[in-house]
């Protein structure tokens, strides 16, 4: 396995950047290959995206949100369309992104910070036990789906 690269650069991009869409879209194409047109979940205005540029190729992103005020975990921060295209994989930058989104989520206040990732995406779930994160009891919609593993970590 290759390590991280040197020429390694994690950025914010507004919503509206176009390796940021490609790579949004990307994702969203594995998860439809993986679970069909409703793996997808909404990500609400505000959130904060991250890039993850390796020599100048945007290869991978995610983004924080916050949760809903009226919902149970009001004020911890939510990890959301994390994604590393298939031919960066292998090389760390997924554990890279997600320890600068955690950055992102405690400079936003957020106490904890929470996943969803589904059962067929075993590489997800082994970066995310392997980096603290806990499972925990599902909430909102992914009460009633078994298929979806939720996770905390305490920031």
């Amino acid at each position: 396995m290759a390590g991280v690269a040197t020429d390694l650069v994690i950025e914010e991009r507004p919503v509206g950047d176009p390796e940021l869409a490609r790579l949004l879209a990307a994702a969203f194409d594995e998860l439809v290959g993986r679970y069909g047109a409703e793996g997808r979940s909404q990500v609400k205005d505000g959130a904060r995206y991250l890039v993850v540029l390796d020599d100048e190729t945007a290869v991978g992103c995610g983004a924080v949100q916050a949760f809903e005020a009226d919902h149970e975990h009001a004020g911890d921060g939510e990890v959301k369309r994390m994604y590393v295209s298939p031919e960066a994989r292998g090389r760390g930058l997924a554990r890279v992104l997600l320890t600068c989104l955690e950055h992102v989520a405690r400079e936003a206040g957020h106490p904890v910070m929470r996943l969803t990732t589904g059962h067929l995406q075993p590489a997800a779930i082994a970066l995310y036990e392997s980096s603290g994160y806990r499972r925990t009891d599902p909430w909102g919609k992914y009460v009633d789906q078994p298929s979806t593993f939720c996770y905390a970590k305490p920031l």
